[in-house]
Formats: structure tokens, sequence, C-alpha cells
């Protein structure tokens, strides 16, 4: 009597899947030297310092300890090939390797910033779907209200608007009104006459949750109307961070710093702006022809403290008058 053949399950070789032996080694070797609060506070204050590098004395000032602790430090840090330095006079500079600046910003806006917002590491409830009879209705409102587009790309947008707020929302209840004002403000972008709309300003940061909402905030209270400032995250958190969320009611008020939250970055967001404003999440931004590009390298919120935040604050509050100078004065 022959036997059948039994099915055997087996095991995918876990070799073929993961990182390289070399390359784990290169990155096991930079991360532990990483593994230092005042190494990765000193890397933080060289990636946003406005002057694109830091000088030691500038360092120093980051912790009290003797300058030959600081210098040990930051020898690791450029052992790793994070950092380069350059001697003026009496002085050391560094900057970040520019082939490692997509690195250093990865590591800081995404997974600092990211635990840092949660240190517990408590999970947010988990948001169900709502009936899509509920979106369906909204996008039919909607349709009503943006008459001179199609009932198709309306509902389209509607769905892509509440599909990319699912995927960083905190909790259901939430969804189908964060759903409408985003869909409302996409929808208004894509109707917008450049040739006589006020000058409009796009902030693009990580998480959406700190230094491009701030930014906004800044312009559509120093520009009295003569400017519209909006923002956006490459990957946003499921809400405004806490210590920005304390300066937005000062500059807003209450009422409209509830009404903030974190938006994915769209391509009809870039398109419809006359500024494209990135603050640490590199080339997320698709080029549109027509639009102008620049980089603010400032601090995080997330990460600094109470002063940081403040410090961060007057800072972008600065850009901000340079940059409606430039857009008001045409």
């Amino acid at each position: 009597m022959t036997e059948t053949p039994t099915t055997v399950e087996t095991c995918a070789p876990a070799e073929a899947h993961a990182i390289g032996l070399d390359a784990a080694t290169t990155v096991a070797g930079m991360l532990k030297a990483l593994a230092d609060p005042l190494r990765l506070r000193m890397l933080s204050a060289i990636a946003t310092d406005p002057r694109g590098e830091s000088c030691v004395c500038d360092l120093a000032e980051l912790a009290d300890v003797s300058q030959p602790t600081i210098s040990h430090h930051l020898k690791v840090l450029k052992d790793t090939g994070l950092l380069a330095s350059e001697r003026r006079g009496t002085w050391v500079y560094y900057r970040i390797v520019p082939t490692r600046q997509t690195a250093v910003t990865t590591l800081l806006d995404g997974f600092a910033s990211t635990v840092a917002a949660d240190p517990t590491g408590d999970r947010p409830e988990s948001p169900r779907e709502v009936d899509a009879h509920v979106i369906d209705r909204l996008a039919q409102e909607l349709t009503n209200e943006f008459n001179t587009l199609s009932r198709d790309l309306v509902v389209t947008m509607v769905r892509e608007s509440y599909a990319g707020l699912l995927r960083s929302a905190k909790v259901a209840r939430h969804l189908v009104p964060l759903t409408e004002r985003f869909a409302r403000q996409r929808l208004a972008d894509l109707t917008r006459d450049r040739e006589t709309g006020v000058p409009q300003v796009l902030f693009v940061c990580v998480q959406n949750a700190g230094r491009s909402q701030l930014a906004a905030a800044l312009v559509n209270q120093m520009a009295d109307g003569k400017v519209v400032a909006r923002s956006a995250g490459s990957r946003p958190a499921p809400d405004v961070h806490p210590h920005v969320r304390s300066l937005l009611t000062e500059i807003e008020g209450e009422d409209a710093a509830i009404e903030r939250f974190p938006k994915p970055l769209t391509d009809d967001a870039v398109r419809a702006a006359d500024v494209v404003i990135t603050m640490g999440c590199d080339d997320v931004c698709p080029i549109i022809p027509g639009v102008r590009y620049e980089d603010w390298a400032v601090g995080d919120p997330a990460l600094a403290s109470a002063e940081g935040v403040e410090a961060i604050r007057d800072d972008i509050a600065a850009r901000v008058r340079t940059l409606l100078d430039s857009l008001t004065s045409r």
C-alpha cells in the first residue's frame, strides 16, 4: 500500500529577508555611537541650526560638562561618518555630512519625535470603519457646494481624504468631521484662482504636529488676510503636539487651536501653493512648475524643552516676517 505524501510546511530562510551582515555591522556601529542623550542633542542642534553648521562653543551650552567631554562626543559622531568639521581660528564648526542628511532627518523627525510623543508606548484606540453611506452623504453635500466640479471628482476626493486621515486617526468618532474639513480644503485648493487669489503658502514637515502647524498659524496671524497658509505632513501624527497646541492657543485662541489637526500631504495642496516650505521632511514634495520652494532648518518642538519650544517659535516668527515681506511687497 502506497502512502500519500503529506504536505510539510517549510520556513522561508530568514537570511533572504534580513539586512546584509556588512550593512548591519555598519548601522549597528552608528546606532551604538548615537545611544547617548547628549550626542543626540548635539546632532539635533547641528541639523537644525539655521546656519547649516554649529560651533563647538554653541554645543558646549547643551550640558554642564567639560570641553574635553564635548570634544569627545563630537569626535565619536564624526567617526561614524555623520559629521564633518572645519577649524576656523580658535573654534571648530560641525555640519551634517550631505550624504547622511536623510538618515539624520529620518532618525530625528521620524523615530525620535514619534517616541517622544508617546513615551508610555500605549497604543491609541483603533478607529473603526465608518459606514460608507455617511461618507457618501458628505460627498453629496460637498458636490452641491462645489458645483463647478464633477460629482465623481468630489466623491473621489472625499474618499481619499477619509482614507488618508484613517491611517493616523486615534478614534473613529472624529473621522467624519475631520474628513469634511480636509476634503473642503482640498476642493478649495482645486478651484483656487491663482491670478486673483491672495498668495498661498504650504508648510510641510514629517508629522504636521509641530513646526508646520506653528508656522501656518503665525502666517495667518501676521498676514492679516494678505497671505493664506496651510500645512501638511509626509507622515502625519495622530494629533498636534501638546507643546505646540498651547502655543497655537496663544496665537489663535482656544477655539481655533482645537480645530487644528495633522493632515497628509497631497499633490493638490502643492499645486495650489505659491510657496512650499519644507521643514525637515527631505524631498517629499512633488516639483510643480511655478511653485517656489524653500527649506527651513528649524528645531522640532516635539523634542524640545518648554524654553526650547519658545525659541523655535521665535525663530519661525522671524522667518515668517521675512517671507511675508517678500510676498506682500509685489
